[in-house]
């Protein structure tokens, strides 16, 4: 592990200019997933602004109706919140279904949605990767790709994004709320929060430099039945090769959000018109322009049989 500097924000906006103003600073909170990048040397950054004592730990009600979660609620509390337990079942199935307890018990609403990608190239300093090292190459492309993407791919990156929670996040149309360097807020629709690779793989989201993630804000409860099946080599600590989340109305249309295929929580909106079809309809629409590779091709039918089992699931419920 290089060495860095390090300092306690004491408000979010002083948090968010301290990072802007120091060349290499991040943010640590759980640390779940940046600390093992520092030792692997995958990251490096020269100063670490510990924004745990910001008050950012609490999940509350919005006028609107919805949640307001603090980007500090960490996810076994997350999970284990009634109100989500009862209003956003999705979001608490997604938890319960990502890491170990000892994880969840550390890991943060924010620090979740940052995580970085399980690609074995980009955590083999050994090897080429435009996300770690842009321009260096994608040893995954032409190489072991079975638990890579098969939509959204570019030539340059081919890696998935592992985060459980950003999939029901996606579906229930979260909103991601910041401060940025000059203490103005923005919220940030979860849309349009992580981005594709294109030719620049190594910027993930649409985060400004210095910007800080305070909560993720919930609408008012959709209802319905809400399911997140997660599809993996072994039934616990692995991640999705794929998952499935989706809310499904009495009349049979809902949502549908896919993780383990792409570099950002994948969802077309105009496939879910397809629901009261039936999965077949919806994947067609859903994994329109897939560019596979021969190792993970298995995944187009493994998305529809996932899907088709959790619509019929949702139907006897």
């Amino acid at each position: 592990m290089r060495p860095f500097t390090y300092e306690r924000a004491r408000t979010p906006a002083e948090a968010a200019a301290a990072a802007a103003r120091k060349t290499g600073a991040r943010f640590i909170a759980g640390g779940t997933n940046l600390l093992d990048l520092m030792k692997l040397d995958i990251e490096a950054p020269t100063h670490l602004i510990d924004v745990n004592d910001l008050e950012l730990n609490k999940i509350e009600p919005t006028s609107e109706g919805g949640l307001r979660i603090g980007a500090l609620v960490r996810n076994t509390d997350l999970a284990a919140d009634q109100r989500v337990r009862r209003d956003y079942p999705l979001l608490s199935r997604a938890l319960l279904a990502g890491a170990s307890g000892q994880l969840r018990n550390k890991a943060t609403t924010a620090g979740n949605l940052l995580q970085r990608t399980r690609c074995p190239y980009f955590y083999d300093t050994n090897q080429p990767c435009n996300k770690r090292q842009p321009g260096s190459g994608c040893g995954a492309i032409g190489g072991y790709s079975r638990q890579h993407a098969i939509v959204g791919v570019s030539d340059k990156c081919i890696a998935t994004h592992p985060s459980d929670m950003a999939i029901a996040m996606r579906a229930l149309d979260a909103t991601v709320e910041t401060v940025q360097p000059n203490g103005k807020t923005r919220r940030i629709p979860m849309s349009e929060f992580h981005r594709l690779p294109g030719d620049t793989p190594q910027v993930e989201t649409n985060l400004q430099a210095g910007e800080l993630i305070t909560a993720v804000s919930l609408p008012k409860p959709l209802g319905g039945t809400q399911l997140y099946h997660k599809v993996r080599d072994r039934s616990s600590y692995a991640f999705a090769l794929v998952s499935i989340g989706v809310v499904v109305q009495r009349d049979g249309t809902g949502r549908v959000a896919v993780g383990g295929i792409a570099h950002k929580p994948w969802r077309v909106e105009s496939a879910e018109a397809e629901m009261p079809r039936g999965a077949k309809a919806v994947t067609a629409k859903l994994l329109a322009g897939a560019q596979p590779t021969d190792e993970n091709a298995f995944k187009l039918t493994l998305v529809e049989r996932t899907l088709d089992a959790v619509l019929a699931q949702a139907k006897g419920a």
